[in-house]
């Protein structure tokens, strides 16, 4: 207790922010009920499950690798950062996105594992946040089109209008990247916007380079964590023909993205709802599709939050 004021305050404001994140995972987890008796029933049935679930597991570290190595691609223009320190970012943005809305957990974890610059930071990480939310809509775009020669009962007129917004946003995200640098300037001649000109400005600062391989690499790890999603099916045994299975899951991440914005508890039961209302059409078990969608809860969101709390313990409140 020989610690100076403000070091005490930043140390008991840890220890309650470390609590709270333990108490709230408590809930969510209390919150998920297994149908254990199903679940046991349908894993009798299939053939070596474990290689499935150990695929799962091994695609965890690659998934969020993927989203650690698109940060540092981004944080470049702010701050040098090795691809270790951009996955302790990463994985402390997971633990505090958990349990705040939106984005603001993610980049607060983020921002707060550098040292220097961190108004740039914020602004790097919306520029990471806004590509994968990209990456999302286009592919769910697809899916939906999809979705509508599946279930042609949903290719009603909301359904239509549905596809045509998809359509309008995934061809204006194109439109903002070409005009990103002349949309970014017109905003630095706004005197009202300038006090916010540190977080905004540095997304102008990307190469068209830049901008690829970082969206590329958003691309690649959606693409992971859909054969994820895919693999916990296999786990628990839920076999869907695979366009359906496909169009399916991006449906749900396309739900899973857009929800959270506006759901105070991160993306608490919006996948599993999402996928009730998706794959409702083809007579899938709704027990076993809950255990697919938990299963894969646990390893592509609990465990990753788990090991964050490390890295949360040790950030910088204050920076230099």
């Amino acid at each position: 207790m020989s610690l100076k004021p403000d070091k005490k305050i930043i140390f008991w404001v840890k220890i309650v922010v470390f609590a709270a994140l333990l108490a709230y995972i408590g809930h969510v987890i209390r919150q998920q009920s297994f149908d254990w008796s199903t679940l046991q029933t349908q894993l009798r049935a299939v053939s070596h499950p474990e290689q499935w679930a150990i695929l799962l597991l091994l695609l965890t570290p690659i998934n969020w690798g993927l989203e650690a190595l698109k940060w540092q691609i981004l944080l470049r223009r702010v701050e040098f950062v090795t691809f270790g320190e951009a996955c302790k970012g990463v994985l402390a943005g997971v633990s505090l996105g958990f349990a705040m809305p939106a984005q603001l957990g993610d980049t607060a974890g983020r921002v707060l594992s550098l040292r220097t610059n961190r108004a740039g930071a914020v602004g790097a990480s919306l520029v990471s946040g806004g590509m994968q939310f990209y990456v999302a809509v286009v592919f769910g775009t697809i899916a939906w089109a999809h979705h509508l020669t599946l279930v042609p009962e949903r290719s009603h007129a909301a359904g239509n209008w549905l596809l045509v917004l998809l359509i309008g946003l995934s061809f204006g995200g194109v439109v903002f990247g070409l005009l990103r640098k002349l949309l970014i300037h017109s905003l630095s001649g706004r005197p009202a916007l300038q006090r916010f000109a540190d977080y905004w400005q540095v997304a102008g600062l990307y190469s068209d380079r830049e901008i690829v391989l970082a969206l590329g690499t958003a691309a690649l790890r959606y693409l992971v964590f859909s054969l994820q999603f895919y693999l916990a099916m296999r786990v628990v045994g839920l076999m869907v023909p695979a366009k359906v299975a496909a169009s399916g899951i991006g449906l749900v991440f396309l739900a899973k993205t857009i929800t959270p914005a506006f759901n105070l508890l991160s993306d608490l039961g919006v996948r599993e709802a999402a996928s009730l209302w998706v794959f409702s059409p083809f007579e899938v078990s709704v027990p076993i599709l809950l255990t697919a969608t938990l299963t894969l809860w646990v390893a592509n969101v609990l465990m990753p939050v788990l090991v964050g709390l490390i890295w949360v313990w040790k950030l910088k409140i204050t920076a230099q």
